[in-house]
């Protein structure tokens, strides 16, 4: 039988043992990745991990210290051909959206915004999935590399929802696709605050378009920046700092602006190893907002 004292003396070690267990919780949140630099948030578009499965590119982006994701839809959606891929869409596994949030969560990674791609060819059902995607995956935000009359179709959606949609812009003019300034308008014309922009600034620069001065005058429509290096007249996407995309300027506007916009680093330039190159061009965007 334990004595009185044998009583006392284990209570009075249990906080000492069970304290490291307690502050597991702090742990967790101070182990968040921060890529702010000066007030901007700087982060990735996850396709720039294409050679890599969903559990890969979380650890390449810990790794390089990014702490804000874009995720791409090929990260999260089966192989195979598109019928594979709408039957996906017809028929999410809703239960295993919030498991890919949860590693974000567990890396210390803000998951900001995921990539769903709608298209003139989806049924209303496949858009309504798309939407309701982000909202599983406990976000607000989409971007979408869509057809411009898309747009209609997924703002009664995105409204009902709750979620914004940023259409991503190419640099190819082409009709029905988002690429200069009046797409983006037209888009957006009589629709709700939910229809709104994802402005990638090399396509937006090999276009011939002016980054700077649209950020600048629509800021508050831009849910997302894309930051990559290309020349203008369709030039090929480069490493950063090598074009004349104005990824200084752009950043800068951010800082001094304080806009409260994600810029996320989207690698498409032939490069040697893909965590080497991201960790490169993060490497630059820091030493332009140092």
């Amino acid at each position: 039988m334990q004595s009185r004292r044998d009583v006392l003396r284990l209570a009075t070690a249990v906080p000492a043992i069970a304290a490291p267990f307690l502050n597991l919780g702090r742990a967790s949140a101070a182990a968040k990745i921060d890529s702010k630099i000066n007030g901007v948030m700087i982060g990735a578009q996850s396709y720039s991990f294409r050679d890599r499965g969903f559990d890969e590119m979380i650890q390449a982006m810990s790794t390089v210290g990014l702490g804000y994701c874009e995720l791409w839809s090929g990260h999260i959606e089966p192989k195979g051909d598109q019928k594979v891929k709408e039957a996906w869409r017809k028929n999410p596994p809703w239960d295993e959206f919030p498991k890919f949030r949860k590693k974000f969560d567990e890396a210390g990674i803000n998951l900001y915004a995921v990539n769903i791609s709608f298209r003139d060819s989806w049924s209303d059902l496949e858009i309504e999935n798309g939407i309701k995607m982000a909202k599983a995956l406990g976000i607000d935000k989409i971007t979408a590399s869509s057809n411009v009359s898309t747009a209609a179709r997924v703002d009664p959606f995105a409204k009902k929802h709750k979620v914004y949609v940023g259409m991503h812009n190419h640099s190819n003019i082409r009709p029905n696709e988002f690429a200069t300034p009046e797409n983006f308008e037209e888009a957006m014309k009589g629709k709700s605050k939910y229809i709104v922009v994802n402005l990638d600034i090399g396509h937006f620069t090999a276009a011939n378009f002016d980054a700077v001065d649209y950020i600048t005058k629509n800021h508050s429509k831009i849910v997302t920046l894309h930051l990559k290096d290309r020349g203008r007249n369709q030039g090929a996407n480069v490493e950063f700092g090598k074009g004349q995309t104005p990824i200084k300027d752009v950043l800068q506007l951010l800082k001094t602006k304080k806009y409260k916009i994600p810029a996320n680093i989207e690698y498409e330039y032939r490069g040697a190893d893909t965590v080497a190159e991201v960790k490169k061009s993060f490497e630059y965007c820091k030493s332009l907002l140092a």
